[in-house]
């Protein structure tokens, strides 16, 4: 399998209310070198977690111990600029699952589908439920279920449903990449193409 399978993820998160979040804010150019997807966790939000002297930053999120969890939430257009699917790469490496936001770039959004990370859009006043749940308690869990195309907040039981296209849906609940999925219906292939020869 391309990646772990994804169905429901009960999880604690991690918010970044934060507009606008690039690719280069989420890996810098600089560490683009490498073509396997492993080791970019290091360097997720490299600029905003360490000091020029590679110095932990304090008060950048993902440095403060009293959050944690397989869920970054983000803010308003999460995903903008260049199209690197590295910085998709970078999240999942790191440890996430899922990045919930009002709004993702299309490209980032195809990218994170295709390596299992699961790209959930909710509409700002339900980002704002989200963000005030684990403002009010840092251990509140969301409950992300894809068979149902759900998010929930635990504590409160609101929930709201996100989109997701059907042949993307299926490839994350298997596992799978595009080569995967083809591999997978390797025998059905191969059967319509002796079909066809005659």
């Amino acid at each position: 399998m391309a990646y772990d399978k994804f169905t429901v993820l009960t999880s604690t998160a991690v918010p970044m209310p934060i507009e606008n979040v690039d690719t280069d804010q989420i890996i810098p150019a600089r560490f683009l070198k490498a073509t396997k997807r492993e080791g970019f966790g290091d360097n997720l939000f490299r600029d905003w977690r360490y000091n020029s002297d590679d110095t932990p930053k304090q008060d950048f999120v993902l440095n403060n111990p009293i959050y944690s969890g397989k869920i970054l939430v983000g803010g308003r257009n999460f995903g903008s600029g260049s199209s690197r699917e590295h910085a998709a790469w970078a999240i999942y490496d790191y440890g996430f699952r899922c990045v919930v936001s009002s709004f993702f770039a299309d490209i980032f959004k195809g990218n994170s589908i295709n390596v299992g990370l699961l790209p959930v859009q909710v509409s700002p006043e339900f980002l704002d439920k989200i963000f005030k749940a684990i403002e009010a308690d840092p251990k509140a869990e969301l409950e992300v279920s894809l068979p149902t195309q759900t998010i929930t907040i635990v504590a409160t039981g609101e929930s709201e449903g996100f989109a997701i296209n059907g042949y993307k849906k299926e490839n994350l609940m298997n596992g799978y990449d595009d080569i995967d999925y083809l591999q997978a219906m390797k025998s059905e292939i191969k059967t319509f193409a002796e079909a066809s020869l005659y």
